[in-house]
């Protein structure tokens, strides 16, 4: 969210845009067209393309290092699957919201943040738990209802819409930051509007499913603070990031930096996003 960039703000901004339009669509008709078990390979990709980039933020630069970690997260993958199946992912997503809660409660306390030496062991463990979350997250909620995919879509809506609202809320109004030790872009106008955007979302969803008032409202709730922890899922990689003296994660999406850099906010909302709904439904 809110990002800065070498480029001019228009060319940067249209250069997000393009890349954005190209893989909009693709994107939308995996989530509505594909099968749960097809969409969980299609995921796996991605999350493996952030794991890639993680492992850089760690600090694991020997190609054999990085290529272990990519085995031991696919494995990782394929137990959730059968975990999965058995009706077992809502459970497991319990200890990774929880993890989320932690990494948000550390943030508020960073004050400085110096450069990182060598490997960080915890930042290497900590992305597996995390990166399995994701992954499991969107595979249950797809499953959940004859409406899964609805809910996945509306989970990328929301977290789009956030960041958009977030970027240019904060752009024509922001004034005080929010962290400008994590991420000096950012500011607490731009978080009003991610969290606006995500009660319209919730609101919205609550009218297609056509809810009772008491789900509606529980609902707007859930999407609410799923767009709150998104904006910590990229404050925490931001954090990541200048631990390491780096701007973005890598270069795989122009205009977005790094597949790490585009999936972040939804590393953290997927599985609080999911938990939330299982309960409520």
């Amino acid at each position: 969210m809110e990002q800065a960039s070498p480029l001019s703000p228009g060319s940067a901004l249209r250069q997000r845009t393009l890349t954005a339009l190209v893989l909009a669509p693709g994107v939308l008709v995996a989530v509505w067209w594909l099968p749960t078990l097809w969409l969980a390979e299609v995921l796996a990709l991605v999350v493996l393309l952030g794991a890639w980039e993680w492992t850089r933020l760690a600090g694991l630069v020997t190609p054999l290092g990085r290529l272990s970690y990519l085995g031991v997260l696919t494995l990782g993958c394929v137990a959730l699957w059968f975990a999965h199946i058995e009706g077992w992912g809502p459970y497991l997503l319990v200890p990774v919201v929880l993890g989320w809660v932690l990494i948000a409660a550390y943030l508020v306390r960073v004050t400085q943040i110096p450069l990182a030496q060598g490997m960080a062991p915890g930042v290497l463990a900590l992305g597996l738990p995390l990166l399995w979350g994701a992954w499991l997250g969107v595979v249950v909620l797809d499953a959940m209802t004859a409406h899964g995919p609805l809910l996945v879509l509306s989970l990328l809506l929301l977290i789009w819409g956030a960041d958009i609202a977030a970027y240019f809320a904060g752009r024509r109004w922001g004034r005080a930051k929010l962290a400008p030790v994590l991420s000096p872009g950012k500011t607490w106008v731009g978080c009003y509007a991610a969290l606006v955007t995500g009660g319209c979302v919730g609101l919205g969803v609550a009218l297609w499913l056509g809810v009772e008032l008491g789900q509606g409202l529980a609902l707007v709730s859930i999407c609410v603070l799923t767009a709150a922890v998104s904006i910590v899922g990229d404050l925490f990689e931001s954090l990541l990031k200048r631990h390491r003296g780096l701007k973005d994660s890598g270069q795989l999406l122009p205009g977005h930096g790094g597949m790490l850099d585009r999936i972040d906010s939804m590393i953290a909302a997927a599985p609080v996003f999911t938990l939330g709904l299982w309960v409520l439904l």
